[in-house]
């Protein structure tokens, strides 16, 4: 029989500020390349201008695909739950889940998006090192130690995900 266990993600209040701050500036970029694009009187530039409107949209677009909407623990696999897809986390060799609020302090994006959507991709800190990310609200930070890697998810529900993940782990 397969398990199945299903968290939410909800956003923190830094999410929800960021992300609407960045869908605004970005909104608001396309808007007014669009306008001076009008105002100009050049043989194709309506054509650029129009392309370089769209720009601003299309990574609002690509940002947002990268929502992160849940997780769900299948036998020894988390799956992270973004707007169209799943990110599958296989979990063989974990060797420990803790609920740490204060995971991702001082850390430095090396590659991701950290406040659009999601506080995804990959950081670095002193404390942890190299991890990658899949977070919605930090103060909710479960960190998931490997041998080689480390990964943190922030549920709805840490202490129980923690709880959850270690029963499914045998750890």
């Amino acid at each position: 029989m397969q398990t199945r266990i299903e968290f939410k993600a909800p956003w923190s209040t830094l999410l929800k500020v960021s992300t609407a701050a960045v869908s605004v500036f970005l909104l608001g970029v396309a808007v007014a390349v669009q306008v001076a694009g009008r105002s100009m009187d050049v043989p194709g530039a309506g054509a650029y201008m129009a392309f370089m409107a769209a720009l601003p949209l299309v990574i609002l677009l690509f940002t947002a695909l990268y929502t992160i909407r849940g997780y769900v623990l299948v036998d020894r696999t988390l799956l992270v739950k973004r707007l169209v897809w799943c990110t599958e986390v296989p979990l063989a060799g974990l060797a420990s889940a803790e609920v740490d609020p204060a995971a991702t302090a001082r850390s430095i994006r090396t590659f991701g998006i950290g406040g659009a959507f999601s506080f995804s991709g990959y950081f670095w800190n002193s404390r942890l090192g190299r991890y990658r990310a899949f977070a919605t609200d930090l103060r909710r930070a479960v960190v998931l130690r490997f041998s080689k890697r480390t990964v943190i998810v922030t549920p709805d529900d840490p202490q129980r995900f923690a709880t959850d993940i270690q029963q499914l782990m045998n750890l």
